[in-house]
């Protein structure tokens, strides 16, 4: 080997070479390698390395001796290693054969650690024919038997019965797995082989397999580590053994253990700058934070200098100065569907056989389900279906298994799982009895499906608790994941559900393997957790619903509702280690299913964080430590160090609190005691462990300070593991902390997380000084900007993504918790501040949520109205009412989602495992009380009143001003009572009205929370049958309404346009109905019905009333009378008779013939036909003649002809001229004929055939105010895109004007728009409905049948905060005067009072149709 001296040149370096190998990257290095290697042709070493380090000056390391003979390093100079030089060794290599049971052959491949590359075993078995063969294992370190579970393991692994269980791959008869072990600490592997579906073990003459791990044979003498390095390596090892007191000797030799252990890193290719910033982090980003901060970038800006704290003279900043973020970064956009695991679940499967034959089971049973649960029985399911009636239990098994199949079963008599003789009256016939169990054949014929085979074991009136069984073929037993089956067969002590349904809406199969698993996930969390993984696995693939059943099942847990122990002992790190394994797939499908990334959220928010090896096991030691520190063994403490031994759980997070605060209050019982009933942990509670805390705390002062200080530090660590979104916790756990260690080992920094924000620090440490604050404001503004500024690390892969995702939750958790804290003290605080605490909230909920972008606008216009505020615009009530209106419906929206999604599943879920019938009911307002958007509600009921008060709002719109008498009603949704009659007068107080429903007959009122448009269809339908019609803004009102459910009340409009109401008799409602009877009931509406004519289409020329409807005469009438500056759309129409001729057509005789059928039924009054009526007309055919004849009438004039595109344009015309058709069966419009006692069978429809135009906004024009009927004012609403957003079903208000006829330019804006989404189109023609039933004296059917487009309208979310309309007054005038003006001249032309809609296209104005308003 040659060898070189030190070079003279300032950046020289000194190596020993190897003969051929150069790893030097100097070019003064003049070994004789050098000219061997280039940087591309590099030959790798093979094999393990003697290294040591370099240093770029001619100073070298010198080994010093500090005292106590503790090894130092004088450092010389500054040291920057960089090259290493050694010699090759071979790797180490041992195989080992082994012959199993049934031929199988086994070789294990050992291959010791080289430079870069980890030990490893790789096990390959051949002549395999098990499919489902796992290897169960453990690692052990030097001179202890204890199986040590390593966190490096084969993918599919999870821990079962104190071992690693890892799947072997197959591929054909051989089978095969690779274990890697980076951990040089271990030596040795002892390992059996399961196959999982016969529970058969393969064993070493009855003992374990046993393997030596090839060690690294490196000289690590020559790897010098940096001191502090070593220093904060051996404080770890310190803390992860509970902090032990240790004697000099045993710190010496942990010291150098701790060197080992870096120095074997390093061998291993790990450089010292990686090592660094594990350990210490944020070093370098630190000191370029300091340069920054002395040039004003990076960190946040304070408003004000540094403040002392009253924190012991500790610099408390006084505020955030937040930067100016992009709302454009927050958008999460998502399309459900798009993938497997995205928003929506799986297609709902065909039932097997097995399920069902568990369905014909239960109807023909005709008693209450106990239990149906389903198993595996080897690669077969097995179904199990527990049932009670007139005071017996059966209990049936059905399997899809080929083959004999025995159970052999006991029963369970006085505690689950016990395995006790049957009496002799419930063992099924030729049976046979096996020492004090019993043997059953399984039968054919289960459920008379000949595929299957089942037994019936009918229990009688016995009272016993459960049944054990296990199951064998051929020589091979099957069991339940390694344990005995067991089912309960005692009916839950649980109150019964009311009509939970049959778990539509939710991942019915997913539950029911949840369910199916309760009773093994009852013994422990640690068991809970690990089959949560597994579930968890499945549930990623299956979508949005079945990650919603993980959930919510959780939840339950997390609430108490289900069992977390029965009588099961286990390690505090076996249960953090379970938690692991599910946060870090948690944390994996948060990485890639970004669709999912909201429910995945919530699902961690249920769970602690967890840890591999020494998080969990420090629960254990360190009570330890603290019982021996503080001399507190006996009394409560023992009893919960007894407790933590057999079984920790998030309840020892709220004890350890509780002994913190009794302990600082002076010792004082309440305390301790209100901590924990305020947590849910009560003196029962404590009583019903496995292992009971009877006894209350009883401490010395002389113990106060050492206690407040080990239990400070206890409670970091049992919140590491149980509560991983606990602020100060989660901080710790991304920044690193500060913590005293012993002796040599001093202040530390520990586990900071690298790539975060350089901001985040100051950020972090200053929302720590402010959380307790009762001025919230700087508090929010500093968890918010904490919040931006994690984001980026946020959605980037991150090895520790789980960490910074429980970081965030804390974050978002504080947010909600600051709100309610302050709320108190908001109560004096003025509009802005208000306004810019919600845009805070509004932000905190849109960080949160997936598909947020109507929360990401309704940000941006916050932002706005903060602005309009602070200026004092004359128009700041008036806007901000509109932002925070469609702030709620976007709320209402949340609400909504989890209700459609959580509540099924909670119900469902909750009746198979019996979850309390209150906490099921109030499960999805728990949710979302437990998030940000309960605070933002709240806020916006304090908002609300201010605003109302500003604009002279009161708490009434009055869209529909009459008094009225009656009944009031309570009611959901006005959809859902829109086809029935009430016998009385009945005031409806409906949570949501849409906008296209038929108002009931017998309702004298409608009251809602709810934002219909003045111009909707049912406010029209409201005013025009003289029913009071209004919506209410105070929620305290609404409340009182609804507290007066099925009393007599009065209701007044008051003269400034408000509504008042008072209770009265109900002798007084009989009175007014008895006058409103005097009155003569309206004439019956004869229809003329219309015939066929000869023409499949016609020209706007030709429209006449025997040919066409009210629509397209009136625009027809307007043709060159109107001004030039206001125009009209090209029309045609298909006339009256059309579709009756096409109809009675010979192609359409199947059509006709099921119409008159359906029309029977709904003569009847089965209304679910007109559903089937609508899909039946949809199936017409077009004669030829028809098509050529509307093909030449629109080409004839000036209207593109969509065949001429393609066939398929031509189909899409077709079906929206049928859907035209259909309308005439949709409910709004049949309820509506019914109610006026119009004969359905005389409604005729034409079809007004316009171009569309693509607009830019869309209007409707009442020519006389229709809510105060003063016909000397013009009323008006406005949209962005299409009008249907206006007339339709489509939340939030319009923009609303009112124009004095006398001053018409000088238009006055009532409200601005709420409006959510608006219509946008591409070129396109638009179908009309056109019947002979609209604009009728004494019944005013518009509205009721449907326009179709030929092509889909695109519905895009608005953005008010850049819209002209809303901002420039200027503009805005500009359009609503000629708005105005336009519905001036209709009226004035056509002589009386309009209902007008039209649009406004690049400033230009177009009236699309008129009628006379009603």
């Amino acid at each position: 080997m040659q060898s070189h001296g030190v070079l003279s040149r300032p950046n020289s370096v000194s190596c020993v070479a190897v003969p051929g190998v150069c790893l030097g990257e100097f070019t003064q290095c003049k070994c004789s390698a050098a000219p061997v290697l280039s940087s591309s042709s590099s030959r790798c070493l093979k094999g393990g390395l003697q290294s040591s380090f370099v240093s770029r000056t001619s100073n070298f390391l010198v080994p010093n001796s500090s005292k106590g003979g503790i090894r130092r390093v004088e450092r010389r100079a500054v040291i920057s290693p960089r090259a290493m030089v050694a010699t090759a060794v071979e790797v180490a290599e041992i195989t080992k054969e082994f012959t199993l049971d049934h031929g199988i052959k086994l070789k294990v491949k050992a291959t010791g650690a080289a430079i870069s590359k980890p030990a490893s075993l790789q096990f390959e078995v051949s002549n395999c024919h098990v499919d489902s063969l796992f290897l169960h294992w453990g690692a052990l370190q030097p001179g202890k038997n204890a199986w040590n579970l390593p966190a490096s393991r084969p993918e599919g692994s999870y821990e079962k019965h104190g071992a690693v269980q890892s799947p072997f791959h197959k591929t054909g008869d051989t089978a095969s797995v690779t274990i890697d072990f980076p951990d040089f600490n271990l030596n040795v592997v002892e390992f059996l082989l399961v196959d999982r579906n016969r529970n058969y073990w393969y064993k070493l003459n009855g003992q374990n397999f046993r393997v030596d791990i090839p060690q690294l044979n490196v000289d690590l003498s020559g790897f010098n580590i940096p001191e502090e390095l070593v220093g904060i390596q051996s404080y770890l090892r310190w803390e992860r053994r509970g902090r032990q007191n240790y004697s000099f000797e045993q710190e010496k030799a942990e010291y150098e253990e701790a060197r080992k252990e870096l120095q074997m890193e390093v061998a291993q290719g790990v450089s010292i700058s990686k090592i660094r910033a594990r350990l210490q982090g944020r070093q370098v980003e630190e000191e370029k934070q300091e340069k920054q901060e002395s040039s004003g970038n990076g960190k946040p800006k304070l408003d004000q200098a540094g403040s002392q704290s009253r924190k012991g003279g500790v610099q408390k900043l006084p505020r955030i100065s937040r930067k100016k973020w992009s709302t454009d970064e927050l958008f999460n956009r998502f399309t459900p569907g798009a993938k497997a695991g995205s928003g929506t679940s799986a297609p709902p499967k065909e039932p097997t056989a097995l399920q069902k034959a568990a369905q014909k089971l239960e109807a023909v049973d005709g008693g209450s389900v106990i239990l149906k649960q389903f198993f595996k029985a080897g690669n077969e399911d097995l179904l199990v279906l527990v049932t009670k009636a007139e005071g017996k239990v059966h209990v049936r098994m059905g399997t899809n298994f080929k083959g004999p199949l025995v159970i052999r079963w006991a029963v369970s008599k006085d505690h689950a799982r016990e395995w006790a003789p049957p009496p002799e009256t419930v063992i099924p016939a030729e049976s046979t009895l096996v020492n004090g169990t019993v043997d059953t054949q399984f039968k054919e014929g289960f459920a008379e499906d000949a595929s299957l085979q089942g037994i019936t074991i009918d229990l009688g009136e016995n009272n016993f608790v459960g049944l054990p069984f296990v199951m064998h073929s051929g020589g091979n037993w099957y069991k339940d994941n390694g344990s005995d089956y067991y089912v309960s067969v005692r009916p839950k002590d649980k109150k019964a559900f009311k009509a939970l349904g049959d778990g539509k809406g939710t991942a019915k199969d997913f539950l029911q393997a949840i369910a199916s698993q309760e009773s093994e996930a009852e013994r422990s969390l640690m068991h809970r957790y690990n089959i949560a993984t597994g579930l968890t696995e499945r549930a990623k693939n299956e979508g949005e619903l079945a990650q919603a059943g993980i959930l919510v099942w959780l939840r339950f847990m997390a609430t108490r509702q289900l069992v977390w122990n029965k009588n099961y002992n286990v390690k505090p790190r076996e249960i953090s280690a379970a938690q692991d394994r599910l946060t870090y797939l948690l944390q994996k499908m948060f990485a890639e299913q970004h669709e999912n990334r909201e429910m995945i959220r919530l699902i961690m928010g249920t769970v602690g964080r967890g840890g591999e090896g020494d998080v969990g096991q420090r629960i254990r030691d360190e009570i330890l430590v603290i019982q021996r520190n503080n001399d507190c063994k006996g009394g409560m403490m023992e009893e919960w160090h007894q407790k933590l031994h057999n079984n920790t759980s998030p309840d020892d997070v709220v004890i350890c609190q509780a002994l913190l605060d009794y302990i600082k209050s002076g010792f004082d019982m309440k305390v301790y005691w209100k901590t924990l009933n305020d947590n849910g942990v009560t003196k029962e509670r404590m009583l019903s462990y496995d292992r009971p805390v009877r006894s209350e705390p009883k401490f010395k002062a002389d113990q106060k300070d050492g206690l407040i200080r080990d239990l400070t530090h206890y409670l970091r660590t049992l919140k590491a593991v149980h509560s991983g979104a606990d602020l100060e916790s989660a901080i710790q756990t991304c920044m690193g902390y500060t913590a005293k260690a012993s002796r040599h080992m001093g202040d530390l920094k520990i586990h900071p997380i690298s790539g975060l924000s350089g901001a985040l620090p100051q950020l972090l440490e200053f929302v720590l000084d402010r959380v307790e604050d009762k001025d919230v404001m700087p508090l929010l503004e500093g968890l918010l900007e904490a919040r931006r500024e994690l984001r980026p690390t946020l959605l980037k892969p991150h090895d520790r993504l789980r960490d910074i995702i429980f970081l965030d939750l804390a974050l978002d958790s504080t947010v909600r918790t600051a709100v309610e804290r302050g709320l108190e003290a908001l109560n004096s605080s003025g509009p802005l501040d208000l306004a810019l605490i919600i845009s805070m909230v509004v932000e905190n909920l849109a960080l949160s949520s997936n598909n947020n972008e109507e929360l990401v606008y309704c940000l941006k216009d916050w932002y706005h109205v903060t602005d309009t505020i602070k200026n004092k615009s004359h128009k700041w009530a008036l806007r901000t009412k509109a932002v925070l209106d469609r702030t709620r419906l976007a709320l209402q929206d949340k609400a909504e989602y989890y209700q459609k999604v959580l509540q099924p599943t909670a119900e469902y879920l909750g009746s198979l495992l019996g979850v309390e019938e209150w906490a099921v009911n109030i499960f999805t307002e728990e949710m979302i009380r437990s998030g940000s958007a309960a605070s933002l509600s709240l806020l916006l009921n304090r908002l609300d009143p201010v605003i109302r008060k500003e604009a002279n709002m009161g708490s009434w719109q009055v869209i529909s001003p009459v008094d009225v008498k009656g009944f009031i009603e309570v009611v959901d949704e006005l959809e859902h009572v829109q086809d029935k009659v009430y016998d009385r007068p009945t005031i409806l107080v409906s949570g949501r009205v849409k906008g296209e429903e038929e108002i009931p007959d017998g309702a004298v009122a409608v009251l809602t929370p709810d934002m219909p448009d003045v111009l909707s269809h049912v406010s029209v339908r409201a005013r025009n049958g003289k029913i009071c019609f209004a919506t209410c803004f105070d929620p305290n009102v609404l409340a009182d309404l609804r507290k007066n459910d099925k009393k007599a009340v009065s209701i007044q409009i008051t003269p400034n346009a408000d509504l008042s109401y008072s209770g009265i008799g109900a002798a007084e409602v009989a009175s007014a109905t008895a006058a409103d009877d005097e009155h003569s009931p309206p004439p019956k509406i004869i229809l003329k019905k219309k015939k066929f004519v000869g023409k499949y289409a016609i020209s706007a020329d030709e429209f006449t009333s025997d040919l066409v409807g009210a629509k397209s005469r009136n625009i027809a009438n307007l043709r060159g009378k109107l001004p030039s500056w206001i125009r009209l759309p090209t029309s045609v129409a298909l006339p009256f008779g059309v579709f009756e001729k096409i109809l009675a057509e010979a192609t359409n005789k199947d059509v006709a013939t099921k119409i008159a059928s359906l029309s029977k039924q709904l003569a009847a009054g089965d209304f679910s036909k007109l559903k089937d009526a609508r899909a039946t007309v949809l199936g017409l055919k077009a004669p030829p003649a028809l098509i050529e004849e509307l093909k030449k009438t629109l080409k004839g004039s000036g209207m593109p002809w969509p065949g001429d595109e393609s066939e398929e344009r031509w189909t899409q015309a077709w079906t929206a001229i049928k859907r035209v058709w259909a309308s005439k069966w949709n409910e709004r419009a049949y309820f509506s004929t019914r109610k006026a006692k119009i004969d359905h069978s005389d409604l005729c429809m034409a079809v007004l055939v316009q171009e569309i135009i693509q607009a830019d906004y869309a209007f409707v024009i009442h020519t006389t105010n229709p809510s105060t009927e003063d016909e000397t004012e013009i009323y008006a609403e406005v949209v962005k895109g299409l009008g249907e957003t206006l007339v339709g079903a489509y939340s939030g208000r319009a923009l609303s004007f009112i124009a004095k006829k006398s001053d018409i330019k000088n238009p006055k804006v009532l409200g601005y728009p709420s409006k959510r989404v608006g219509l946008f189109i591409k070129q396109s023609i638009i179908f009309r409905s056109d019947s002979n039933g609209e604009d009728l004296e004494g019944y005013a059917g518009a509205g009721l049948y449907d326009s179709v487009p030929m092509d889909v309208e695109e519905e895009r979310v608005v953005d008010y905060s850049s819209d002209h309309l809303i901002l420039d007054e200027a503009f805005q005038k500009t359009i609503l005067t000629k708005i105005a003006e336009a519905g001036y001249a209709v009226e004035k032309l056509l002589g009386s009072a309009q209902d007008i809609e039209g649009v406004i296209k690049d400033g230009e104005l177009y009236i699309v149709q008129t009628r006379p308003q009603m």
